[in-house]
């Protein structure tokens, strides 16, 4: 039996890690800055934001053997402070990563991104874990990822014992799952950049569930990409979902965006149209060869499920 504390327990991914624990012989300690939902019955909840002294007291008086660390920002709230995501991010990940080293944890799962490797013209298709992360300094969410890995990589050469699971996750979909990705796919008119296949790899909930439960207990430390087989582009989609898909030039996107954000009719500038242009396409080889866990559903399939979910 293993003792897993979990940081960002009330987002989607946590709730869904959560529901596997009843039965599974080990016990789980949510955390987050508000209570989840769904808390299965009997499971222990500690109030805990990674910005602060938190990590620190709750992990000292919990002792976990192992910590999965969610808690992460993807779209800050629009009343967020300045350096909200970076606080939450990079400072949330260090507060984290210090408490259990003094305190004699095991063992970290941290999710990280396919966004880690950066949007760049030139990333190879597929990426595997051996290549470099540049991030984007222009996106926040790929520079944090970028830097929380460097964090991790840092305290691989100076505490080698201490274990670390890795999951550059590419876009996770569940049913009833909404964001800023998905708000893309309810538009009545799907956009793409002419000449760019920029394709999505998908992996639903419940595939990224039981992954984080065998990275926490008997799966094998290492760094893994974690997405569905196959990938799914913007015109596949348009066909799955019976939408026209508007392809536009990339120099036409960007003049477009220029004048909307001044505006005010955009939060977007032209900067963001290289993130439709070359999304990270991940191989999952490693995750099925050597962490051990081929995931149920494929990158269309994920989508699928998620479609039918949303009525669409």
């Amino acid at each position: 039996m293993t003792t897993i504390l979990v940081t960002g327990a009330a987002g989607n991914v946590g709730q869904a890690f959560l529901g596997l624990f009843e039965g599974s012989g080990h016990t789980a300690i949510a955390t987050d800055v508000r209570k989840p939902e769904t808390l299965p019955d009997g499971m222990a909840f500690r109030m805990l934001d990674v910005r602060g002294n938190d990590p620190e007291s709750v992990i000292g008086e919990e002792r976990p053997e192992v910590v999965v660390h969610l808690a992460s920002i993807v779209s800050p709230p629009k009343d967020a402070p300045p350096n909200f995501e970076y606080d939450v991010d990079v400072t949330g990940t260090r507060n984290v990563l210090d408490a259990c080293l003094k305190h004699g944890v095991r063992r970290v799962v941290v999710t990280s991104s396919g966004a880690a490797y950066g949007y760049h013209a030139d990333n190879p298709v597929p990426l595997t874990e051996m290549d470099p992360l540049r991030g984007n300094d222009e996106f926040a969410y790929s520079r944090h990822k970028r830097l929380v890995e460097e964090m991790l990589a840092e305290l691989r050469l100076s505490n080698p014992g201490f274990e670390q699971v890795i999951l550059r996750v590419g876009t996770v979909l569940g049913p009833g799952l909404e964001n800023q990705i998905t708000a893309l796919f309810h538009r009545q008119r799907l956009l793409a950049v002419r000449g760019s296949a920029s394709p999505f790899v998908f992996v639903s909930t419940d595939d990224l569930a039981n992954i984080l439960l065998r990275a926490a207990t008997d799966g094998p430390p290492g760094i893994y990409n974690v997405a569905g087989d196959g990938t799914v582009d913007m015109h596949r989609i348009g066909q799955l979902l019976g939408k026209p898909v508007l392809d536009l030039p990339a120099w036409l996107l960007k003049s477009a965006l220029a004048i909307a954000r001044p505006l005010g009719l955009s939060r977007y500038g032209p900067e963001q149209v290289g993130f439709l242009q070359y999304r990270p396409v991940l191989d999952n080889t490693a995750l099925k060869a050597d962490f051990g866990y081929t995931p149920a559903l494929s990158s269309e399939h994920v989508f699928e499920r998620w479609r039918k979910a949303a009525g669409l």
